[in-house]
């Protein structure tokens, strides 16, 4: 029998699936009618939330007066095979400074949550809020003034940042959660620990400053690289 070598190139573009594919997960998918498993949760007053184009783009539309609702998704993500969430935001009426570490200044004129749902061992939830501030940035993190450590916020774009102008931004979740949370000694305990998030959801609030803001939110899409 004759043995055909191939060309290693070949070969590779002979396989369907390659070791350097990229993984990706749309948890929107707006323009697809993605927003109609989200649901709105109420803390005060609602934000009052729309499916719209912006600056050509599908977009979530956020308006909030001396309201605090937000859009929540229930569903389990695996950080080992998607560690990265991507989204795109935009703020059109930003908040004046707060003193955002305290319970009267806890407002964002945009705001992207994960979670790790603890159940009955209420405790052991952790939550991420990724907000815009209306401070200067500085990739500042604090404890909620309300939940305490439990749930970290983390500003990634203030007052220096354009209003009325699209943003991108990417995160490793993962590694977030344990820079954030604690390591845990090993690849084991920290996948134990950090592995799986449970829900994801935006909010716009101003409850608490009693205040206006205007904001739209992208596609939220988690990617392996």
């Amino acid at each position: 029998m004759k043995v055909i070598r191939l060309p290693v190139i070949m070969l590779l573009a002979s396989m369907s699936i390659t070791p350097f594919a990229l993984a990706q997960l749309n948890i929107t998918d707006i323009a697809q009618g993605g927003m109609e498993a989200w649901k709105v949760k109420d803390i005060a007053a609602p934000t009052r939330y729309n499916v719209t184009d912006y600056k050509n783009r599908p977009a979530i539309q956020a308006r909030s007066d001396n309201a605090a609702s937000g859009l929540v998704l229930n569903k389990r993500i695996d950080l080992l095979e998607t560690p990265y969430m991507n989204w795109s935001w935009l703020v059109k009426q930003s908040l004046p400074e707060l003193q955002e570490t305290t319970k009267q200044g806890d407002d964002f004129a945009a705001r992207v949550y994960v979670v790790i749902d603890g159940g009955m061992k209420f405790w052991n939830t952790k939550s991420i809020s990724y907000v815009w501030s209306s401070s200067p940035v500085g990739e500042k993190v604090w404890d909620n003034p309300f939940a305490g450590a439990n749930v970290k916020m983390l500003a990634a774009r203030g007052s220096e940042s354009e209003t009325k102008q699209w943003y991108e931004e990417k995160r490793n979740i993962y590694q977030d959660l344990i820079d954030y949370f604690g390591d845990k000694g090993s690849d084991k305990a920290n996948q134990k620990s950090y592995r799986y998030i449970d829900m994801v959801a935006i909010m716009t609030d101003t409850d608490n400053s009693g205040t206006h803001a205007e904001s739209y939110y992208g596609d939220i899409i988690f990617s392996s690289r």
